[in-house]
């Protein structure tokens, strides 16, 4: 078989597998409890397949352990691109508020080396056949901190980038200024070759915002979190009939408190999915494997990186990388895309985040964020 089709990060950043893996739900913080034998197996089918970019955060329960422990015991670490992330919420002790974005130099400098030592594929240093240094190919911030500098946050990753323990820099879900100011921030700024945005067939906003052509004018790789619409798999309710319902959800899945998937619009945005089985049918796919296709195709320069923890939905999801979609049925699946009426927010009441911070002027220093005795 043909090597997997890559693409590179950046300008002049690192080639990575056209798809990537999506790490969120092997931790079990996030779509209930998840077997670490079948993750670890499932990680394993995951790197066989060509599918060798992972995405994980500090957030995501136990997702950073496991995949340690799988670069511990397959000696594999070598052939990984892994990205982590930082600050989506404080995991400091006695936080005031968990939910509030950290991005305070004293706490990224603990959140790195905690990844660094979750991540470490040969922790005590005696396995000659292991003996990578642990490091972090691309390092997110996972949401913007309103109250500190981007430049502040580029400055303090600095040390890690000379020593080689971080490779690169991306940002998540951030605004247009935070982008320019962080790729302007000097020997730094250079390494910032990625951004994590949510898109799908089911939300188009980074692109109709006018975001995607500016994060390209900066030279700057779209990395579309939930490619298929948050689903498990979102296309796949009607095909597989996995999910008819809100009551077929299990219920620590967090999918039961995003606007979208409400009783009211979930038959709605079903609609959308027959337009990617019909399309679907004439290549002897599943519709996930189209959505996919259509985003490969239609985006050349994206890396979606869906997430999944079960081992058939991985090779599904690679075999996508392969799919030659003709000009016709992607006009098709354009049509389909561009006048669907989406119903429901993304995310719940509440539970928007910032995409400014404040500007290095403005900085007076840390501040203490933890409660009150």
């Amino acid at each position: 078989m043909s090597l997997y089709p890559t693409r590179k990060l950046g300008r002049n950043g690192p080639t990575v597998s056209a798809i990537g893996l999506g790490a969120m739900g092997l931790g079990g913080a996030f779509y209930g409890s998840a077997d670490e034998a079948s993750v670890l197996q499932m990680l394993t089918h995951a790197a066989d397949s060509g599918i060798t970019f992972w995405d994980t955060a500090d957030v995501y329960g136990a997702s950073e352990t496991t995949i340690g422990k799988w670069f511990r015991t397959t000696g594999r670490r070598g052939e990984i691109f892994l990205s982590t992330k930082f600050g989506a919420k404080d995991l400091t002790e006695n936080a005031e508020n968990i939910w509030r974005p950290n991005s305070q130099p004293s706490y990224i400098k603990k959140r790195l080396e905690s990844s660094l030592a979750l991540l470490d594929p040969n922790p005590d240093g005696t396995d000659e056949s292991k003996r990578v240094k642990s490091h972090i190919d691309l390092y997110f911030q996972h949401r913007v901190d309103p109250d500190t500098p981007i430049e502040l946050v580029l400055e303090t990753v600095r040390p890690y980038i000379e020593s080689g323990e971080v490779g690169y820099v991306g940002l998540s879900d951030c605004g247009t200024e935070v982008l320019r100011r962080a790729k302007a921030v000097p020997g730094v700024g250079e390494k910032v070759v990625a951004v994590q945005v949510e898109f799908s067939p089911f939300d188009l906003e980074v692109e109709t915002s006018g975001f995607v052509a500016q994060a390209r004018a900066l030279g700057v790789t779209i990395i579309p979190y939930s490619p298929l619409g948050r689903g498990k798999l979102l296309i796949l309710i009607t095909v597989c009939r996995m999910y008819k319902s809100r009551a077929d959800f299990g219920p620590a899945d967090v999918r039961l408190f995003m606007p979208r998937f409400s009783e009211e619009n979930l038959g709605t945005n079903l609609k959308l999915v027959t337009a990617f089985e019909a399309v679907a049918a004439k290549y002897d796919a599943t519709p996930t494997q189209i959505a996919l296709a259509w985003i490969l195709t239609a985006y050349p320069d994206f890396v979606p990186i869906p997430g999944t923890r079960n081992a058939a939905r991985v090779e599904e999801n690679a075999k996508s990388a392969r799919l030659q979609l003709s000009k016709e049925d992607i006009q098709d699946i354009e049509a389909a895309v561009r006048g669907a009426d989406v119903k429901g927010g993304r995310l719940p009441a509440g539970f928007t985040s910032s995409t400014v911070s404040i500007s290095i002027t403005e900085w007076k220093g840390e501040t203490s964020r933890v409660k009150k005795a």
